[in-house]
């Protein structure tokens, strides 16, 4: 991205507000928040406890994912579409590393399993 372009907006927004949004998404179809964390901690190789340290401290989406421990290199196997774009055709990376997370929430909402939307 050059210094002329402008960031998305998504990149400077608080993760944990969009947080609870997941989680209701899930439980709307009677999932949980614990699945949502996992799946977060599956794409991030965070642990809960650097997870509610990074919710607490209402770190933007693009902190988020830039200090995440290890991106989850089965992450790649994840396709399909939010809001009509191919996740897997996303150039611009830290785009694709949201809409990643946006594909397994709603995977989750749509009652795949746990094995399937964790790519085992």
């Amino acid at each position: 991205m050059s210094a002329t372009e402008k960031k998305h907006r998504i990149y400077t927004t608080s993760f944990a507000s969009v947080y609870p949004h997941y989680v209701t998404k899930a439980e709307k179809k009677d999932r949980t928040k614990a699945e949502v964390d996992e799946i977060i901690r599956w794409l991030t190789g965070y642990t809960q406890k650097r997870l509610e340290t990074q919710l607490a401290n209402e770190v933007d989406f693009e902190t988020f994912f830039n200090k995440a421990p290890k991106q989850n290199p089965a992450r790649a196997l994840i396709t399909g579409t939010v809001c009509g774009i191919r996740v897997e055709e996303i150039e611009e990376p830290m785009m694709q590393e949201i809409r990643y997370l946006d594909k397994l929430v709603d995977e989750l909402a749509k009652g795949k399993t746990m094995e399937k939307i964790l790519r085992t």
